[in-house]
């Protein structure tokens, strides 16, 4: 399905100023007063409030836009979750990514039983469209009852280290929560998650990418489909 172009009419700023923005914002560990200042430092005067509506309108349209990893009945899920306060109130955002550490999906929820987990996973199964080879969890209960209602033909391991993958992508998540002091609210976190993994999985190199040649040209097609995403190509 093709969707329509990215529209920016009555907008001051030219389209590639507002797809630099939401890409600095997005892929850097930057609040949005340093990108104000990084746009400042060539000559483009925007308020921090600015970029943080250009975010917030754009970036849901340029995630969607693009290319995600074609899903494998060969693939691994290793599943994790973690507690991320908000006003006072611990919530918490369940994670799930492959065996290369690819974000698939994530969804924040004020729960951590059962219920919240079979929501994960039936997210996933709707979203990827085809059921992995194995998950791999810690070892909450909830995974095990969730997996034998949802997938029950599916390989369950369950052990402390071996979803460290999982757990190692809540690290630039968290490194962003400190930048940004923290979230303002459930559906702000959910928005906000969702938009960076994508941006994330686009942009980071994957275990092939073993040469710096081969880095830069991953980053070059990055950048590339990127642009391709915002509209704003050449």
């Amino acid at each position: 399905m093709t969707l329509p172009a990215i529209s920016y009419k009555r907008h001051r700023f030219p389209p590639q100023i507002i797809a630099h923005a939401v890409w600095l914002y997005f892929r850097f560990p930057l609040s949005l007063r340093l990108v104000e200042e990084m746009l400042f430092e060539r000559g483009i005067l925007v308020s921090y409030e600015t970029v943080r509506r250009w975010a917030r309108k754009f970036g849901p349209d340029y995630a969607c836009r693009l290319k995600r990893k074609r899903p494998s009945h060969n693939d691994i899920w290793p599943l994790d979750e973690v507690a991320v306060t908000i006003a006072g109130q611990k919530h918490w955002l369940w994670r799930a990514v492959d065996q290369d550490g690819y974000v698939l999906d994530e969804i924040v929820q004020s729960r951590r039983n059962t219920k919240a987990a079979k929501r994960l996973l039936t997210r996933l199964l709707r979203k990827q469209g085809v059921a992995p080879k194995r998950i791999l969890t810690d070892k909450l209960p909830s995974y095990g009852a969730a997996r034998r209602q949802i997938m029950p033909k599916v390989d369950h391991r369950s052990h402390k280290g071996l979803n460290n993958r999982a757990e190692n992508s809540h690290v630039p998540l968290r490194k962003r929560e400190q930048m940004m002091q923290g979230f303002r609210s459930a559906g702000g976190l959910q928005r906000f998650t969702s938009i960076f993994s994508a941006v994330r999985n686009l942009f980071v190199p994957s275990r092939t990418c073993r040469s710096a040649l081969a880095t830069h040209i991953h980053r070059l097609q990055a950048i590339t489909e990127w642009k391709a995403a915002a509209g704003v190509l050449a």
